[in-house]
């Protein structure tokens, strides 16, 4: 006669009842109730936090929750989007918080001098290396509202992962199991440009939590500070510049029969002129010439104003 494993005969235990028994879900009224209040904190609270860093009016509105597993929540998530992974000492060492491209891009044409009525709706694309820099700023306050409205002890700050897109997200391990969460969505809108922002929070930390509004903070005098810490940030991005030379015409006939090692002159004699672009943008008009064993360009005349070379390099 042969003896079953009596831990084998076991069924295991359906995942959402061991949730519920251990704080990791709730009913689905309860989640959606403090969603909504994290809703009415981010649309009080959140454009006063944009007023003051930047100057700039937005509109905040809570456009509802949705509940599950948390990687569901992320993979069911516009590809326009840049996420930040975030942790909240004596909170949630799991959120993640998502922003729609189309505000960070709109956000930066306005820090860079453009008018609502020059600004059109955002391509679906990537951030820019440069845009990803004003990212980090956008995530740091939608993260810093969350902290204050859950006043975890401690007052502990959020420590923010670096931004990055969905489609190079890295994909969590199979053996490693999910967690219920809830994915708070809000619109933004600047300039009449609607996009997205959401925290993806698990329901072991929601559960947990009662939201209160944050206390009011004068922030007056921020907005020159960020935008000129903004403006540092893009003056010290790099940038790929190209040079054209305007070379000697010569017929169909001639370039069809040229050969490796035929050399082909400029056009110009004396000072050779140079046109120096980035991004399919003009910037200067420089001479060509040598110095020691190097070649180079000298700049003889610039295109636009600063401000404008900038904005000219950012679209």
């Amino acid at each position: 006669m042969t003896m079953s494993n009596a831990s084998h005969d076991k069924p295991a235990m359906d995942p959402a009842l061991l949730a519920k028994l251990t704080g990791g879900l709730g009913d689905r009224g309860r989640v959606a109730k403090i969603c909504s209040s994290f809703g009415e904190i981010y649309s009080e609270f959140f454009p006063d936090v944009i007023k003051s860093e930047t100057g700039l009016d937005v509109t905040v509105n809570y456009l509802g929750c949705e509940i599950g597993y948390k990687n569901h929540l992320i993979d069911d998530l516009s590809s326009n989007v840049t996420l930040v992974d975030v942790t909240l000492r004596n909170w949630s060492q799991n959120i993640t918080i998502a922003c729609g491209n189309g505000f960070v891009i709109t956000l930066m044409e306005h820090l860079l001098g453009a008018t609502a009525d020059t600004i059109e709706e955002p391509a679906h694309r990537l951030l820019s290396i440069i845009e990803m820099d004003l990212a980090v700023m956008v995530f740091d306050k939608i993260a810093k509202v969350l902290r204050s409205a859950v006043n975890a002890p401690g007052g502990f700050e959020p420590s923010l992962s670096v931004p990055h897109a969905l489609e190079v997200r890295a994909r969590p391990p199979e053996d490693r199991p999910d967690e219920f969460a809830a994915a708070i969505n809000m619109s933004i809108t600047l300039a009449g440009i609607v996009s997205e922002f959401s925290l993806i929070v698990p329901q072991t930390a929601l559960l947990k939590t009662k939201v209160t509004p944050p206390k009011p903070k004068r922030q007056t005098g921020q907005s020159a500070e960020w935008t000129e810490q903004l403006g540092d940030q893009v003056r010290r991005s790099h940038v790929t510049l190209e040079a054209k030379i305007r070379l000697q015409d010569l017929t169909l006939r001639t370039i069809s029969k040229l050969m490796v090692g035929d050399v082909i002159p400029f056009r110009d004699h004396g000072d050779v002129r140079v046109e120096v672009s980035a991004n399919s943008k003009e910037l200067y008009v420089c001479e060509f010439g040598r110095s020691g064993e190097n070649y180079m360009v000298r700049v003889k005349d610039t295109m636009n104003s600063d401000d404008e070379l900038i904005r000219h390099l950012m679209n």
